[in-house]
């Protein structure tokens, strides 16, 4: 499977299952008159929003290099996963109010069976998805598929407080307000999911430093190929998802020609496209 299948076939399943999860955890949450219950049944329905747009951002980023994009579309990506944390935000909100507005009518729940099975179910099948989507974002480098896994991961977690939450419910007859407490710390972990997803796309948008990691193999695969030292500097690293493009300096002895200067400039582009998949732009600068 390769890297578009796999965005594909993440947004797809994700898809189907969220839908599913959504049509029940809403008709629970109707008939308990549960706003923990109905925020955590839109939190799954924003999971199938976000999918749609994991699946529209990988027709966009697969689009070949052209004039006015010489770099690729791969950012798509990245656009998309800022969507997909500003989706989740606004869903946050809207349950933050709802949660108080019914906090201040001092409104209770009662929570049945089904209410229980339900979110044992959602919490089963969204860490699933959860994890299937961490490994394929890890195995393909791919952000999107990254955040729609921590959007799972989140709807799986709410999905416990809201269990933990029913059960206490169950036992204690006089916590009227614990519907309202739970609505709001669902929303709060759809605000810190969407923060994470945020911070990570809009950094690689704005543009990565490199990893110490990767500063460390750069100049060791240099090294097997110009044994003195070049005094690798200027290390930049520009992120298109689809491509990575990486520029730097070197410095050579001022009493070698052009030709031999080019040369091993050419010969280290190579090696970073062989062993790093990455175009590389080389500028020499002399050795006083």
């Amino acid at each position: 499977m390769d890297r578009g299948k796999a965005q594909v076939t993440e947004g797809a399943l994700s898809i189907i299952t969220n839908i599913a999860l959504f049509a029940l955890k809403l008709w629970v949450g109707l008939i308990s008159g549960s706003i923990a219950l109905i925020a955590d049944a839109w939190h799954t329905l924003s999971d199938s929003i976000s999918s749609v747009f994991v699946i529209i951002a990988e027709r966009l980023a697969a689009k070949k290099p052209d004039k006015e994009h010489p770099f690729g579309h791969g950012r798509w990506e990245l656009i998309a996963a800022v969507i997909i944390a500003f989706l989740l935000a606004v869903i946050g909100y809207s349950f933050v109010t709802a949660s108080i507005e019914k906090f201040s009518g001092g409104e209770t729940t009662y929570y049945g069976t089904w209410a229980i099975v339900a979110t044992v179910m959602s919490i089963a099948l969204k860490e699933a998805l959860s994890q299937y989507a961490f490994y394929l974002g890890k195995k393909y480098d791919n952000p999107v598929i990254t955040a729609d896994g921590w959007h799972h991961r989140t709807d799986s977690l709410s999905s416990v407080v809201v269990l933990i939450g029913i059960v206490v419910t169950r036992f204690v007859a006089d916590l009227w307000w614990m519907d309202s407490v739970l609505g709001i710390v669902v929303a709060l972990m759809i605000f810190y999911a969407a923060f994470t997803i945020m911070k990570d796309a809009i950094t690689r948008l704005l543009g990565e430093e490199p990893s110490e990691e990767f500063l460390e193999r750069l100049g060791k695969e240099v090294g097997e190929i110009y044994h003195e030292d070049l005094m690798l500097h200027h290390v930049h690293l520009h992120n298109y998802i689809t491509q990575k493009e990486l520029t730097l300096h070197i410095r050579l002895n001022k009493s070698m020609s052009i030709d031999e200067g080019h040369g091993v400039a050419t010969s280290i582009e190579d090696m970073i496209m062989q062993k790093f998949d990455m175009h590389s732009t080389i500028h020499v600068e002399p050795l006083e």
